[in-house]
């Protein structure tokens, strides 16, 4: 009989609810506290979710609980005191990304993490979603070849601001926001990174940060990738919250539309395949195919626990991402090329 792991989930806002369906869905793992500083957030959703004990202050609830996981679901500025404390109470440790505000913080974390000798895992949920893991694995069976250019774009006009009002007042937006994940996805098929350029653009008068950006990138196996990003962008059918990709290879190509149709060009002809997934029991349209991901991420967060599988992407490999984000705040504002191996933290 398998071990059910026992988990806290600490941050109880708008997305937080796909967490908590797909911990319910998931065979092998449990919630069994919630914590967040408003208590009648958690109290609302252990309710909903038949949850019995609930906090508003994380190192009570670390006292009283014995935990297996946590998985932290906050906004940023929270994240390195929380993982500080909890990879001193639990074996594994999810942390929602942005992973940090800086190099210095993340970096920081994965100390803390390797001191206690806790798995800390990245929330990053787009290289998880379906239409990836099925592009995924065509490239590594060699169905186009190698890889000389790619490109992942997540352009719409949708209203993010209603759910998540705070997307509206930070500094850095579209970039720590999408960009990360982005970067995460390049990284997951391209490799590292050797160079990157970017600008960026501030359209909404409503949003203090920059809403759009464009960064490209040389890798360091000498293909190019290309990453851009709207919070303003006019379509029909909205495609929110998908992302179209191209990567083209010197046997064939792959096109992954915004509305998760994928066309295999190899030299037999062009195949179009339906990559979207099938809505979660607990899920709805749009946002099916990132509460697909969610779930089989957490499912790997599981395999994790129990040995089967590292950390994808651990926080230790989440600071290369973090470094290109930061990276591109510099290129951007000094309209310059960036060498990754010599950007320094200012």
């Amino acid at each position: 009989m398998s071990t059910v792991m026992r988990g806290a989930l600490i941050g109880c806002g708008f997305f937080a609810q796909n967490h908590m369906h797909a911990w319910a869905a998931l065979e092998g793992a449990e919630i069994v506290a919630l914590c967040d500083l408003d208590l009648s957030k958690a109290e609302a959703m252990a309710k909903v979710f038949g949850i019995a004990r609930v906090y508003d202050d994380p190192a009570k609830m670390f006292a009283a609980e014995t935990l297996d996981f946590v998985d932290i679901a906050t906004t940023v500025a929270s994240h390195r005191p929380l993982v500080e404390m909890a990879v001193r109470h639990a074996a594994t440790v999810i942390c929602q990304k942005p992973f940090a505000e800086t190099l210095r913080n993340a970096q920081a974390m994965v100390n803390a993490a390797e001191a206690a000798g806790a798995h800390l895992i990245i929330h990053e949920n787009f290289r998880w979603e379906q239409p990836f893991l099925e592009m995924k694995v065509l490239v590594d069976q060699g169905v186009i070849g190698t890889p000389h250019q790619a490109q992942f774009s997540f352009r719409h006009g949708y209203n993010n601001y209603v759910n998540q009002p705070y997307l509206r007042e930070i500094e850095r937006f579209a970039i720590m926001d999408v960009g990360l994940h982005l970067f995460d996805v390049a990284r997951f098929f391209m490799g590292e990174v050797a160079s990157l350029s970017c600008t960026t653009q501030s359209v909404n008068p409503e949003v203090r940060g920059e809403d759009m950006f464009t960064a490209l990138m040389q890798m360091e196996s000498g293909a190019t990738c290309v990453c851009d990003c709207s919070f303003y962008s006019r379509y029909s059918p909205e495609p929110f919250p998908n992302t179209a990709a191209l990567i083209e290879g010197d046997l064939g190509a792959l096109v992954l539309d915004r509305w998760n149709r994928l066309t295999v060009h190899t030299a037999s002809g062009a195949e179009v395949r339906d990559v979207d997934p099938e809505v979660p029991a607990w899920g709805a349209k749009p946002w099916h195919c990132v509460q697909d991901s969610v779930f089989n991420f957490q499912r790997h967060a599981v395999d994790v626990m129990n040995g089967r599988a590292s950390p994808q992407p651990s926080g230790a490999d989440n600071l290369r991402t973090m470094v290109l984000a930061l990276a591109a705040y510099d290129a951007a504002e000094g309209e310059r090329v960036v060498k990754i191996a010599d950007w320094i933290e200012r």
